[in-house]
């Protein structure tokens, strides 16, 4: 009897391990699987090296301006999607003093940044949905 609970040691020592190994990368494809398909992942990247040279970009104004009109933009698109930007701009205009946190843009200002995410997210999910690209 003592070799059979010597002999269970042994095997669950050895499939503790062996389950760990797996189940890490499992977790690890998964992630790897998230990440190649997620927009988001170089949605604030794309944009922080790239604010500046866009045609909307005035200068005097920093990443802190357009960070919440980008951030907007992204959560717009999420709630709106399928929907032209320009049926639901109004709706966008009126909340964006609402969500702009300490940007000093104007909604004038944020919306070419707002508009410019939208088509950032049309081109890296599903396709161009309110036709507006050409």
């Amino acid at each position: 009897m003592s070799n059979t609970k010597k002999g269970q040691s042994i095997v669950a020592d050895v499939i503790a391990p062996v389950g760990t190994v797996i189940g890490a990368f499992a977790t690890t494809a998964a992630k790897i699987t998230v990440e190649a398909s997620d927009p988001a992942d170089n949605y604030i990247e794309h944009f922080h090296s790239s604010y500046h040279n866009a045609a909307y970009y005035k200068g005097g104004r920093d990443w802190n301006d357009y960070a919440p009109a980008y951030r907007f933009g992204y959560d717009s698109y999420r709630h709106y999607r399928g929907q032209d930007f320009e049926d639901v701009e109004h709706a966008l205009a009126r909340d964006w003093n609402s969500v702009r946190a300490g940007s000093r843009l104007a909604w004038d200002e944020a919306r070419g940044a707002v508009r410019d995410s939208w088509h950032y997210l049309e081109s890296n999910l599903t396709g161009d949905f309110d036709h507006d690209r050409g």
